[in-house]
């Protein structure tokens, strides 16, 4: 029995002393984004981009419903071969717009394809940061409390935000 409990007591202290030597940080990668011109830049003529191809789709949308209140109004005065022309040509029209829209936003639509053009490489610069300073520091873990990791409690101290910032030679 005192040879179960003096492992056990063995094994407790054993985790509690390798657990006291990891080293870790705390980053904001929204924080040290912000602050980087070229992905101000980025991100302001992203969404430059994406304004402007809503307004295209927003266009085309309007005249489409105009089409259909036209539609509407004259359909009774129409032939049924016209009325079919008329229908088959709404529906083509509708179909264009969410082809478009799928196009511009969809899932790797070209708002996917600019965002990682112009984003990317200031965020590959980030964690290329963070991978140098976790390296020459020394830390086991860098975590990024920004988006997605929720951290309840972060010691102001950890945060290595602005060391980022400074490894990047921004102030």
């Amino acid at each position: 029995m005192k040879k179960t409990l003096l492992i056990a007591l063995v094994l407790v202290c054993t985790a509690f002393s390798t657990q006291a030597q990891q080293r870790y940080a705390i980053i904001d990668t929204k924080y040290i984004l912000e602050r980087i011109p070229e992905y101000r830049d980025a991100d302001k003529k992203l969404q430059q981009v994406g304004e402007q191809w809503q307004k295209e789709i927003d266009d085309k949308q309007t005249q489409l419903d105009k089409m259909y209140k036209n539609y509407e109004a004259e359909q009774f005065m129409l032939t049924e071969e016209l009325r079919k022309k008329r229908e088959d040509e709404l529906f083509v029209r509708e179909k264009e717009i969410r082809d478009l829209q799928k196009k511009r936003f969809g899932y790797e639509g070209d708002l996917f394809k600019e965002r990682q053009r112009l984003i990317k490489p200031v965020q590959d610069r980030v964690y290329n940061a963070v991978q140098k300073m976790a390296l020459a520091r020394s830390y086991d873990f860098v975590l990024d409390k920004s988006e997605g990791i929720t951290v309840i409690f972060a010691d102001p101290k950890l945060d290595k935000s602005d060391d980022i910032l400074k490894e990047l030679g921004i102030k």
